[in-house]
């Protein structure tokens, strides 16, 4: 199959992808960045070295720094992906979020998926959306750490494996619409009810959590919002805590548990439009590898049988079974039969499926083929009979096989399969398949049958087995992100900044700022973080000291008449009066 084209950067883990997760890929809109969501990055990291250099558990501007970032101004794909290339990783932006399946399949071909938007000035603080700064400043400095991407790998690989529900589909499409509107800078209040709502019932109604919803919490307490070290004293860790300037600080405090990281927080449900009541503590990365290891331990694709395929049954989307003789049927599961021990006697999917030995299909045996649906029995001969493998299996033999668990099969051979020395198939014509009460299973007006061989299903999983085979039930969301339409005041504003940095940056006279000022007064008497900008270049000058005086009379006055902006002007003084230094 052709590979979809995508920019690659150069990078091996990048151009590696298969076309199931490229499809998600959108080209980073970097020209669109105005000058307004570089300062809003410039403030958040600013904000974030202040405090993380502390509360991280990584030096926070040499994780920096390995991931290919700066906290001067938003990052390129490819400063990103050079700088990852050296560990093995790579990363590709994407159009919010993406459903977890694919997610977890990212991380398992070491790839980080990055938001392509970036939060907007009103959101500077805390954003419910995925952006570029809570996935690169977030999760790509900390993945210079070995034993941290490990895990993070390993993740994604045991994710690829997980059985995802309907409703877990529905969520998810319900999450991503409530975030869009979110992000909004005037979301109609309306719209904005209906979605949180429609969220609300789907969370209350999500009945039994599947796997890949457990798995989620595992990533939700650890790669978003995980702590390390001791429940007395930890350190910050989590992406989702260490790209949030007012949770990052909120969460240390006591008002947020600690709670020692085990299995158990699977039972831990998150809301993920909400600050944190609860956050976890792993003493070390390698304790979250064993945690894992403890999870997948107890997954369908590990132990199979009638528990994992009543999983299959109860998620209602693509799983695949593998019979023991290695056969992998993927599809929607609707049926199975079971004898009196509990024990897979018969097996069932409804519309499009496919046949596949280790993960490629079966020729032949593909969606259009079977596509109303495969049926077949599961385990061994009568006892008074052979073994299947002992057979004469000439083609045109009228066979009649009886299963020890009553089903019988009696037709014509037509065909088998075999691989690696294995019998996988047999497919027979004027068929006719009966369960031990006379039920019928398989008519010969259907057509040719295509008998399973094995005498039990030692694994069920999640998605296809040949995942280039397009049967899956995931696709890419038809609601797209919102992009802003600006007006002649927008522009006008991102003018002043462009002008503010172009100060900075090329050690411009400071006389430039005093128009800006100037017009910030006529035009934004209400604005606030382009006069933080201005007051810092000013102060580091020592320039202008009535301007200065001016600027911070303004800001004080604004946090005294809007108690939203109160804690953000005043954190950004507090970045100016301390002086840092950001090498």
């Amino acid at each position: 199959m052709q590979q979809l084209p995508i920019e690659t950067y150069g990078n091996p883990q990048v151009a590696a992808l298969p076309n199931r997760l490229r499809r998600y890929i959108v080209p980073q809109p970097y020209d669109r960045y105005t000058p307004v969501d570089h300062a809003v990055w410039r403030y958040v990291m600013r904000q974030n070295y202040s405090y993380l250099k502390d509360a991280a558990y990584y030096p926070y501007i040499p994780g920096l720094k390995h991931a290919g970032l700066t906290i001067e101004r938003i990052p390129s794909m490819q400063e990103i992906n050079d700088a990852l290339a050296g560990i093995g990783w790579g990363a590709v932006t994407v159009d919010g979020f993406i459903p977890p399946a694919a997610f977890m399949e990212y991380q398992a071909f070491r790839v980080l998926v990055i938001a392509a938007d970036i939060r907007q000035l009103d959101h500077i603080e805390y954003t419910s959306a995925p952006d570029i700064i809570h996935e690169s400043a977030g999760h790509a400095p900390i993945i210079s750490d070995a034993a941290y991407n490990r895990y993070l790998s390993r993740l994604g690989e045991i994710g690829t494996r997980a059985i995802f529900s309907r409703q877990d589909q529905a969520l998810y499409e319900a999450i991503r619409a409530l975030s869009i509107l979110k992000e909004l800078p005037h979301p109609d209040p309306q719209a904005l009810a209906e979605a949180e709502e429609r969220v609300a019932f789907l969370q209350a109604n999500m009945g039994t959590p599947s796997e890949m919803a457990l798995l989620s919490r595992l990533q939700w307490w650890t790669v978003e919002y995980g702590l390390i070290g001791s429940v007395e004293h930890p350190k910050i860790f989590g992406a989702g805590l260490l790209s949030s300037i007012g949770e990052s600080q909120w969460c240390m405090g006591p008002e947020v548990r600690k709670i020692p990281y085990t299995i158990d927080a699977v039972h831990q449900s998150y809301d993920i439009t909400k600050p944190q009541p609860q956050l976890f503590v792993t003493p070390t990365f390698e304790h979250l590898l064993d945690v894992l290891e403890t999870f997948e331990a107890a997954m369908a694709w590990r132990k199979g049988g009638a528990d994992g395929l009543q999983q299959a049954i109860d998620a209602q989307t693509v799983c695949t079974a593998v019979f023991s003789s290695g056969l992998q049927v993927s599809g929607v599961f609707s049926e199975m039969l079971t004898d009196d021990q509990g024990c897979v006697i018969y097996v069932r999917t409804q519309g499009p499926s496919v046949l596949s030995y280790q993960d490629v299909a079966l020729p032949g045996h593909g969606a259009d083929h079977h596509h109303h649906g495969y049926g077949s029995p599961v385990g061994p001969l009568a006892l008074l009979e052979t073994d299947l493998l002992s057979l004469d299996i000439t083609p045109g033999r009228l066979m009649t096989l009886r299963f020890a668990s009553g089903i019988m099969v009696e037709g014509v051979l037509t065909n088998s399969v075999h691989r690696d020395g294995r019998l996988l198939l047999l497919t027979f014509q004027y068929c006719t398949v009966m369960d031990g009460q006379g039920q019928l299973l398989f008519s010969p007006d259907w057509g040719l049958y295509d008998m399973a061989v094995g005498d039990e299903i030692v694994s069920v999983f999640g998605g296809t087995a040949d995942r280039e085979v397009d049967v899956a039930s995931l696709t890419v969301s038809v609601q797209q992100t919102d992009r802003p339409e600006y007006t002649r005041s927008d522009l006008d504003y991102q003018s002043l900044f462009r002008r503010v940095r172009e100060v900075r940056e090329n050690s411009l006279p400071s006389e430039e700022l005093l128009a800006v000022i100037d017009e910030l007064q006529v035009n934004h008497p209400n604005e606030w973080l382009c006069r933080l900008e201005i007051l810092e270049i000013l102060e580091d000058r020592e320039a202008h000291t009535d301007a200065c005086r001016q600027l911070r009379s303004v800001l004080n006055k604004r946090k005294s008449e809007d108690p939203s902006l109160s804690k953000r002007i005043e954190n950004g003084l507090g970045i100016i009066d301390a002086r840092l230094k950001f090498e």
